[in-house]
């Protein structure tokens, strides 16, 4: 059994990854159901939880049945991070995640995300820092380095782990890569079979499939998987990498109503949630992922995209039965 602190997260953990406007709780909770082992939120910004900003404050917001559920954090600013790591314990997550690898630019030119790649020692201070602040496990998300030149995960890794972090998830890109290229996941296995780590180390990076993530297992030792952008508008990766995981086959694809069935389920959650307009704009790039492969859909997802209300996509969706 894998743990992340005293947390079981089970055996070979399918951890959903924390994406910015895509992994709210709606989303998060459909990918419970079909099999994530642990899910983490959007990444919140430490400024925003210390102003108790209200969208701060809802993308904390979780259901019990979601967990263990973590909530990732982050900021430019030690001292910030210590009060963001207070106040998403007072939250009730199973654990707090620190944001060392977003690569985008409005986080980086902040001095967050991946920035801290560029100064090593800073982020390490930080770690120990929210690590001392909080009674909850801290794990920490970050890439390779900043660029193909600053490349030092091993060391990294190794400091983290020493500053307090109970689990490391990598992305096998650097910082100047963003999401082009081919992760790396040597490197994230030079971490694994390091030694010196005693945590668990998880991987993250282009697994789109079951065979993809038995293969990354396998290959690398890892000690859990995380998937992202494969699973924008696709919970069923879960299931289907779960399958594969434990018997070796694939599982049937969903159906044209089952998609639908699922989709409409999103759109019922959200709404209470974050409100008609908001959900309307949000699912606009989970359209393509819930009907990826399946013929004629192409004119129906320019409808989606433009519908205006509920009702409408609700009516499109009635139509698309016949496909």
């Amino acid at each position: 059994m894998v743990k992340i602190g005293e947390v079981e997260a089970g055996e070979f953990p399918v951890i959903l990854a924390p994406m910015e406007d895509v992994t709210d709780s709606p989303f998060r909770s459909i990918c419970k159901d079909f099999g994530a082992d642990v899910l983490i939120t959007e990444f919140v910004a430490s400024e925003g939880l210390i102003r108790d900003a209200w969208k701060s404050r809802m993308k904390m917001q979780f259901e019990q049945g979601e967990r263990p559920v973590g909530i990732q954090i982050f900021g430019s600013n030690i001292d910030t991070m210590m009060k963001a790591a207070e106040a998403a314990e007072a939250a009730g997550p199973d654990f707090i995640d620190l944001n060392f690898g977003c690569p985008v630019r409005k986080i980086v030119m902040k001095g967050g995300g991946a920035a801290l790649l560029q100064d090593i020692p800073k982020m390490i201070a930080m770690a120990g820092a929210v690590v001392k602040s909080t009674r909850l496990p801290v794990t920490a998300k970050t890439r390779l380095g900043w660029d193909e030149n600053h490349i030092g995960i091993v060391g990294i890794a190794e400091q983290l782990q020493d500053a307090g972090i109970q689990a490391l998830s990598i992305h096998g890109r650097t910082r100047s890569q963003l999401y082009g290229g081919k992760a790396d996941w040597t490197r994230i296995g030079h971490v694994k079979s390091n030694p010196r780590m005693q945590i668990p180390v998880f991987g993250n990076g282009d697994i789109t499939s079951g065979p993809g993530a038995k293969e990354m297992k396998e290959r690398y030792g890892v000690d859990g998987i995380l998937i992202g952008r494969a699973a924008v508008g696709n919970p069923w990766i879960f299931a289907e990498v779960k399958c594969f995981l434990e018997n070796g086959s694939l599982p049937s694809p969903p159906s044209v109503s089952e998609r639908i069935k699922i989709l409409r389920l999103q759109l019922a959650k959200s709404v209470p949630y974050k409100g008609e307009r908001a959900t309307l704009f949000e699912m606009r790039k989970m359209y393509s992922g819930y009907f990826k492969g399946i013929q004629g859909f192409k004119p129906y997802r320019m409808r989606l995209v433009n519908a205006a209300s509920l009702e409408e996509v609700d009516s499109i969706l009635t139509e698309m039965h016949y496909l």
